[in-house]
């Protein structure tokens, strides 16, 4: 991953963080060239650095997100069946 697409990514991330809440889905719109695997994985970077930084309800949202995002990806397992026998 390039320093220039990091950035980007680094920019998209912060315009999720400071939105109105609900508006997350327009801002991911607005940026389909971004969303893909690097995006996820660096939202989770940020997320645990966020965590170390005593930002619990930032990494809260950001991992939540990661994770609605890479399931419409196609890139976080489903899992079937849970809580059957």
């Amino acid at each position: 991953m390039d320093e220039q697409r990091q950035t980007l990514y680094y920019g998209l991330i912060d315009q999720l963080l400071k939105c109105p809440n609900g508006q997350e889905p327009e801002v991911l719109d607005a940026h389909p060239d971004l969303l893909d695997a690097g995006l996820i994985q660096t939202m989770f970077q940020v997320a645990t650095a966020m965590a170390h930084h005593d930002n619990q309800d930032g990494a809260k949202f950001l991992i939540y997100v990661a994770r609605e995002l890479s399931r419409q990806l196609g890139l976080y397992p489903q899992v079937q069946g849970e809580g059957a026998s």
